[in-house]
């Protein structure tokens, strides 16, 4: 399979523009996935220059890119910090993470990440984790589920949700993404099934790989490691995702506070917003890559 095939990178030039690289400077891409911001990277560093890319998907290692340069570390950007440690790298040049599913992840029907198949349910970006969306439909909490679907999904009946699939589960498991769509079938209005299925199955994969735990952890050693005048390029694809970047670039964590300098009282900028409304896609490339659509681009260099 080509990288391409594996996954398009969205908003490659913007990125790369973006990240300002210096030829001999250390960068990071948090998702590595089909190597296509990578390889973007690669080609402007010059033989001094490094690359340190993560992901916890078995099926993104096999894009391995053959350069001296490049560093593939197989876990979750959540250990950024400690992986880079170990390669001695205490400061880096500039940050870039394009969040969100493959499409290769979508694609791969056994993954169970789509609405389009019918698979088990699945939902692992490193598959060798234990939880599973048919271990959190089966076995959590109707107060638990009810709880994910608002918060990771913004489902608005998230408690009729919750009550129909702890109602179908007592007489069988549910196994299957159709098991899943024929027992919440009742959960949205008519020609809207699109659309509440992609929040309920966003919810469930936000739960399954701890999305937004991992993501907090990552921005706030993003933070700590990124160099004066290091830029920090980050593509979101929901709204809470987008807030916890935002929030970084503005206040230098990822809860939104603003720290006040002791002496002066003024609030205290980590962050230069290169962007004060997000980079979107353009319109040619969202027909090119339909996944594009819901991308927003945030950019902030350290002060």
């Amino acid at each position: 399979m080509s990288n391409l095939a594996y996954h398009t990178p969205v908003l490659l030039n913007e990125c790369i523009e973006h990240l300002n690289i210096i030829p001999n400077g250390v960068y990071v891409d948090l998702t590595f996935g089909g190597g296509g911001h990578s390889k973007a990277i690669l080609s402007k560093l010059n033989n001094e220059g490094k690359l340190f890319a993560f992901d916890q998907d078995a099926d993104a290692i096999k894009n391995e890119i053959n350069d001296k340069r490049l560093t593939l570390i197989p876990q979750n950007f959540r250990f950024i910090k400690n992986y880079l440690k170990l390669h001695s790298v205490k400061e880096v040049d500039g940050i870039l993470g394009d969040l969100g599913v493959s499409s290769h992840q979508f694609d791969s029907a056994e993954r169970g990440f789509s609405i389009r198949f019918d698979s088990l349910l699945d939902m692992r970006m490193n598959q060798k984790s234990e939880l599973t969306a048919e271990k959190i439909v089966n076995e959590y909490s109707e107060e638990n589920l009810v709880k994910i679907f608002k918060e990771y999904g913004e489902i608005n009946n998230s408690k009729k949700v919750a009550a129909l699939i702890c109602k179908a589960r007592e007489e069988k498991a549910i196994k299957t993404t159709g098991d899943l769509k024929a027992v919440t079938q009742t959960c949205y209005p008519k020609f809207e099934e699109h659309k509440f299925l992609a929040k309920l199955f966003q919810a469930l994969r936000i739960e399954v790989n701890q999305e937004m735990e991992a993501l907090k952890e990552c921005l706030n050693d993003c933070v700590k490691l990124l160099k004066k005048k290091g830029r920090l390029v980050v593509i979101s694809y929901h709204s809470l995702e987008d807030r916890l970047v935002k929030n970084v670039i503005k206040t230098g964590n990822t809860e939104g506070v603003e720290e006040r300098d002791v002496i002066y009282g003024s609030t205290k900028k980590i962050f230069k917003s290169l962007s004060s409304k997000p980079i979107l896609p353009s319109s040619s490339e969202i027909e090119n890559n339909s996944r594009a659509r819901s991308a927003k681009l945030r950019v902030g260099e350290k002060l």
